[in-house]
């Protein structure tokens, strides 16, 4: 079977994806989602509610980043699994990926969405509170990995595949404050790590069409 991701290279969570393929050496054809036909229509064929990434295994979808990585550990595990197979600890991961779709993810989309609104229909409230968000979740993480390599302990992991452009794009958007160390070697382990690189350097490209601009020295 061929698997085949529809996404974007910029995309955070085409990038979590494309982190855990990489992680697994695992082979994916990419359809790139850029308006263009004849992908456009297959993609919105396949998924009607045109967010992605999507995976593709031969008659099989699978939706949603989280989702692509479990699918692919299961179906097509690597050297190292990116979900313990041990219950307790596939808690951690699991509970740590949320942390970083929700709580960094989330409220960083919501400052670069708002920014693309014509400036009558911003919403700077909504604004406020998603940087405050931010900084709750750089004290915490801060906190955590003073003591950690990877988000769940030793062995990087799902959690770690959606943290790396999480924190890449959370930073060019609310800049992690100096002080984290533990932050930000946190983040710089990231983005030496060669599977999470790889997806870096794809995007590479396409920097230009970050809304709030790609900073100097900050990958």
């Amino acid at each position: 079977m061929t698997l085949t991701l529809y996404g974007h290279p910029l995309s955070s969570y085409c990038q979590k994806a494309l982190t855990a393929f990489y992680e697994h050496d695992l082979a994916v054809e990419i359809k790139l989602i850029d308006g263009s036909e004849p992908v456009a229509s297959a993609f919105a064929e396949l998924w009607p509610i045109k967010r992605f990434p999507i995976l593709t295994d031969g008659d099989r979808l699978i939706v949603e980043a989280t989702t692509i990585i479990e699918y692919i550990d299961l179906k097509y595990p690597g050297p190292s699994r990116l979900i313990p197979e041990d219950p307790d600890a596939a808690i951690d991961v699991r509970m740590l990926d949320r942390f970083f779709d929700n709580y960094i993810h989330t409220p960083q989309g919501r400052i670069v969405y708002d920014s693309l609104r014509e400036k009558g229909h911003r919403d700077p409230q909504m604004v406020a509170e998603s940087r405050t968000m931010l900084d709750k979740s750089y004290e915490w993480l801060d906190r955590r990995m003073a003591t950690r390599e990877w988000a769940a302990g030793s062995t990087f992991s799902l959690a770690d595949c959606g943290a790396a452009p999480a924190l890449l794009y959370a930073d060019w958007t609310y800049a992690i404050p100096a002080r984290f160390a533990g932050l930000w070697a946190y983040r710089a382990r990231l983005l030496a790590r060669p599977s999470y690189a790889r997806a870096l350097d794809e995007a590479r490209p396409y920097r230009g069409m970050f809304p709030l601009g790609a900073p100097e020295g900050r990958d």
